[in-house]
């Protein structure tokens, strides 16, 4: 039983450490983003385009970002296709959503029916689970 135990401790200091870091990590982000949006605005007023210190070349750039509207997504994909762009468009299916409906089929049916059966990859995996003992 010790080594159970031993596990069940590490599993548990390992999920905490996992967590603090997650919200270090958070920090961390959070914190970069700001002073690389200070340190591009000095730069913009000072006409800088680029500079070297400690040995790092810090220079700006520019970067578009681009997304759906997620109220028009569908007329989006239209236009791609009918555009010639078509290739960009992926239809996708969430790997959770996807296993809730395999898990509620086999809650009511021993066994998925069988077309689907050929179209999705099914494997259970015994894993341990955590929550605070009351």
């Amino acid at each position: 039983m010790s080594k159970i135990f031993q596990l069940a401790d590490r599993l548990k200091e390992l999920k905490d450490r996992k967590k603090d870091l997650d919200g270090e990590v958070k920090v961390n982000n959070s914190e970069l983003e700001k002073v690389s949006e200070d340190l591009s605005q000095a730069m913009l007023e000072e006409e800088m385009a680029n500079f070297v210190r400690s040995g790092q070349m810090f220079y700006l750039t520019t970067k578009i970002f681009a997304s759906a509207d997620k109220t028009r997504k569908q007329e989006l994909f239209s236009w791609l296709k009918a555009n010639d762009f078509g290739d960009m468009v992926q239809e996708t299916v969430n790997a959770n959503t996807l296993a809730a409906f395999v898990r509620e089929i086999l809650d009511e049916q021993d066994k998925l029916p069988e077309k689907l059966e050929q179209l999705v990859n099914v494997h259970e995996k015994t894993l341990v689970g955590m929550r605070k003992a009351k």
